[in-house]
């Protein structure tokens, strides 16, 4: 039989970060796979107010609920990898990974891992105030030994109003790449040595050369842990 890529199924809350990990999967797996190849890639979603809802009361069981039933569409679909572009709600990412019975990668372990590869012991959390203020990243960063910090109240209050306001519609300003620079160099100032781009819009806005900390782009991480999981036995340029 003859060797394939492994199908990844993308469960979407937001809509640009989940384009832009669906366009990280496709652009860079032709430079696995071989010209205008990636692996399959099928992505539902439902509207990100049915998130919000939830994600606003603290209802975390009913955020996992919501994952869970786009993830058995995609598994009813055939996938056999699943990604979640979305940091925020990987707080209900174990009730999620409950309800179907394939392989569920975990955005922030994909961090971690990647932080502890480059030897930073200290990260700055940028995300939504529900990601900064919860346990998404302290735990997953805590089993490798990884300190971490957030931003003071203030700043946590401006970058959710970016991100909620502005990135999520597709809104990328000069004012708020700013702001955004100005937080990162906050953070180096009190012992950060990288920042952690916690959500996946963030990267559309902040790239490398505009933070004054190293950054690791969660969204991209992402979705090159994935196509490394979906293409591991795969010669490189093999046919998918």
């Amino acid at each position: 039989m003859t060797a394939r890529a492994r199908h990844i199924g993308i469960v979407a809350v937001s809509a640009e970060g989940a384009a832009l990990c669906y366009r990280t999967i496709c652009v860079e797996g032709a430079a696995i796979l071989g010209r205008h190849a990636h692996p399959p890639v099928t992505m539902h979603t439902i509207p990100l107010s049915d998130y919000m809802r939830f994600i606003e009361a603290g209802d975390w069981d009913e955020v996992g609920r919501l994952m869970g039933s786009s993830a058995r569409i995609l598994v009813e679909a055939g996938v056999e990898l699943i990604v979640c572009p979305d940091n925020t709600v990987h707080e209900a990412y174990d009730r999620a990974c409950a309800t179907v019975d394939v392989p569920w990668l975990h955005i922030a372990e994909e961090v971690a891992r990647e932080a502890e590869a480059r030897g930073y012991g200290r990260l700055g959390i940028l995300g939504t105030r529900y990601l900064m203020e919860g346990p998404v990243y302290p735990s997953r960063l805590g089993r490798l030994g990884i300190a971490c910090e957030i931003p003071a109240l203030e700043d946590r209050e401006r970058i959710d109003a970016v991100i909620m306001d502005e990135l999520v519609y597709g809104r990328f300003t000069e004012e708020s790449r700013r702001g955004f620079a100005d937080i990162i160099a906050r953070l180096g100032e009190r012992g950060c040595d990288a920042v952690v781009l916690g959500c996946t819009e963030i990267p559309l806005l902040v790239g490398p050369e505009d933070s004054p900390l190293p950054v690791l782009d969660s969204t991209r991480l992402l979705a090159r842990a994935a196509l490394r999981e979906a293409t591991v036995d795969l010669p490189r340029g093999a046919p998918v």
